[in-house]
């Protein structure tokens, strides 16, 4: 023990009864009442029963977020209870990929049972605290335990919240066959379990960390592991809006006497702002860790035209039809979608279509070439269709669940492939060379709902230590497919597509082309780009996905505007097939072109997004920022809007010429970091500020 961290040492002095002096440090020696952890602006009360609170310690003044809760705790059979008495508290220095902070461990025991929790705390990482929980069985008998709950806090509403705005927004990551909204405010009576795993049988994943805030600050909770894991993130609201928030893993097991219980590293963050912040420090802290980001080829960032508009049944005429429009308007890459192939596992080239098979899959992409765009592919991995010549051959390919059954993937009527069994994992990185090096493209359109996670695989023959390595396995079968790619095509872009699903950051490494993903309104587009930003780089080149998903069908300014990458599923031209809403008619084609210029000369995605600037939940209009270069973009949403705008992030004491750069009209001058503008508008006003 190296010492008494020096935030407790004032604390314990008060309050603690009994300190003996030892070398360098101190020691506990009887039953202590209360103990302290400090970081940033966040403090961390335990009681003597080693429950605990959180506290903002932000301008000096110290404000409790709520009351003393049981905030690590087993989950015990209905009917028992656990009481646990404070006992001793130990504090040092700790270095490491990190960088420099403490650990503080506190201990206590309960009849027949040891608690140990150990805190760290990093000069680089402030307002967040790591959480490591281990439970001792000291007595006689085995103690039946059906999970663990860490980071469990209770945060009252805030007094100044009015009548008319929600006391806390929240950002919710797990994913719903309804693909519902990441952020949402929080009603009274809201509950969500928020569990990782599958919430329908090909709707699961997402990102290990949850977070509510209101105007003053925020609180984030989830797990630092390297890999997915079956936990939940539950959040409540209660009927006075007060909040409940925690991380919990429900697993039955049989702890013996003697054997322990080690929970997964989990944390707590006290920020302020929404919940950006929170999901870009998770990310910060995950690449200490060793996660790894590549940097993002240019490709990625040029605009996209997508023959899904012509549906599955399209024909090669109508897409050799269109090419030459898409060229004209400025877009960089074609996409051949869902329908080239016999069915999902067998990927055989449909002879209707292809009835010289590669040849004339290969004479395709050479076209899309010679037109002056680069060719992207659809393709689904992870997914082998009912009578397929694979699952013939090869059933054992398969993922079992738990009741001895193949686990449905609802969209194509098709089951999924066990992402960690070997000959599965071959299998799909050969179809990788063939789609690259024989049919010649140059990136994957990666599709469905299936791919952001995998269920339990309990298929006997694969011979898994544990059946929860299918779930953990999901990012290494991307990162095949991904490295495979670059090896073939070193600027292939990778798009994964997983439909509405909350993204699960933990194949973010493997793609370089994140896709709004089937939005289902010009805010998912917007709240979507924000979260991307946030866990995958301020320039990454998130895709707004086809505009024709947008309200309206025709919303370029939702994606544009945050510093989102163009696309489109038009057809062309009009009455050449697909349905009637994507057709290019000519005034959806100068439009379209003046979105693409506009897109062009600033290239956003390129630049720094400044999602620090804007509170998504709280600020009306909705607002974003991006800096580039010498000026900030602004892009605001509002169904309409009259009055003052505050333009942030601009530097003291300087002058900025404003202009309205998608229609090119001058505004003014603002002066200084918040700056003021007089404005009016409907559906959304795109501003560039530029020093004088």
């Amino acid at each position: 023990m190296s010492g008494i961290n020096r935030f407790d040492f004032r604390t314990i002095v008060l309050l603690l009864p009994v300190l003996v002096l030892m070398g360098l440090g101190y020691q506990a020696c009887s039953k202590l009442e209360f103990a302290r952890i400090e970081g940033g602006d966040l403090v961390i009360e335990f009681n003597q029963s080693m429950q605990s609170r959180i506290l903002s310690a932000s301008g000096g003044e110290e404000s409790p977020l709520g009351n003393y809760r049981d905030s690590e705790r087993l989950l015990l059979p209905a009917g028992s209870e656990m009481l646990f008495v404070l006992e001793d508290v130990e504090t040092e220095s700790i270095s490491g990929t990190a960088g420099s902070g403490e650990k503080t461990v506190i201990t206590g025991s309960g009849p027949g049972i040891a608690k140990s929790v150990s805190i760290s705390v990093y000069d680089d990482f402030p307002g967040m605290a790591f959480f490591e929980v281990v439970y001792t069985n000291t007595g006689e008998e085995a103690l039946e335990v059906l999970g663990w709950e860490n980071n469990a806090y209770h945060l009252a509403a805030p007094g100044s919240s009015t009548s008319d705005e929600p006391a806390f927004w929240a950002y919710q990551s797990a994913s719903h066959r309804d693909r519902r909204d990441w952020i949402l405010p929080l009603e009274p009576g809201y509950s969500e379990e928020n569990y990782l795993g599958m919430n329908a049988s090909d709707y699961g994943g997402g990102t290990p960390v949850s977070d509510v805030w209101n105007r003053s600050r925020g609180v984030a909770v989830g797990h630092v592991e390297m890999v997915p894991k079956l936990v939940s993130l539950p959040v409540e609201s209660g009927e006075n809006e007060d909040v409940k928030l925690a991380v919990a893993y429900k697993n039955e097991m049989t702890l013996e006497p003697g054997a322990a219980l080690t929970t997964m590293r989990t944390f707590v963050y006290l920020h302020t702002g929404d919940f950006f912040t929170a999901l870009e420090t998770y990310r910060n802290f995950m690449i200490r860790q060793g996660i790894t980001f590549d940097p993002y080829p240019d490709t990625a960032y040029e605009p996209v035209w997508c023959a899904w508009g012509y549906g599955r049944d399209f024909t090669m005429k109508q897409i050799y039809g269109a090419l030459p429009k898409a060229k004209e308007l400025g877009f960089k890459w074609a996409v051949l979608d869902d329908g080239w192939q016999t069915a999902e596992g067998d990927w055989f080239l449909h002879p209707d279509k292809y009835p010289n098979g590669v040849k004339d899959m290969k004479r395709f992409t050479d076209t899309i070439r010679e037109a002056g765009l680069r060719p992207k592919l659809w393709w689904a991995p992870m997914s082998v269709d009912p009578g397929t010549k694979l699952l013939e051959e090869h059933p054992e390919y398969a993922l079992v669940n738990k009741d001895g059954e193949y686990q449905k993937i609802s969209w194509w009527d098709a089951w999924y492939l066990c992402p960690a069994y070997e000959p599965a994992r071959e299998l799909t990185r050969e179809q990788v060379r063939i789609i690259l090096e024989d049919f010649g493209y140059d990136g994957l359109k990666i599709d469905g709902q299936h791919l952001n996670a995998a269920p339990p695989c309990y298929n006997p023959e694969h011979n898994h230590a544990r059946p929860e390595e299918a779930v953990e396995a999901v990012p290494e079968y991307f990162k095949m497919i991904y490295d495979e790619a670059r090896e073939i095509v070193p600027d292939a872009v990778v798009e994964i597509c997983p439909c509405g699903t909350a993204y699960s950051f933990f194949t973010m490494p493997y793609m370089n082309q994140p896709v709004s993903s089937d939005p289902l309104s010009s805010w998912q587009i917007r709240l979507k780009g924000k979260t991307m930003k946030a866990l995958m780089g301020r320039d990454v080149p998130y895709y707004g996905d086809h505009v024709e998903l947008s309200d309206n069908g025709n919303d370029f300014a939702s994606t544009v505007g945050i510093g989102g990458v163009p696309g489109t599923k038009f057809t062309w031209p009009v009455g050449s097939g697909g349905r009637p809403r994507n057709a290019l008619t000519p005034e959806r084609e100068s439009s379209m072109k003046q979105w693409l210029e506009v897109y062009q000369a600033n290239m956003l995605p390129k630049g720094n997004y400044r999602g620090d600037l804007y509170d998504m939940g709280y600020d009306r209009p909705e607002a974003h920022a991006v800096q580039k270069d010498r000026g900030m973009y602004y892009a605001f949403y509002a169904e309409a809007f009259e009055g003052e705008l505050e333009l942030r992030g601009l530097e003291e004491g300087q002058t900025y010429k404003v202009r309205d750069y998608f229609n090119d009209v001058e505004l003014g001058t603002v002066t200084g970091s918040g700056g003021k503008l007089q404005a009016e508008f409907e559906g959304s006003l795109l501003l560039e500020a530029v020093p004088e």
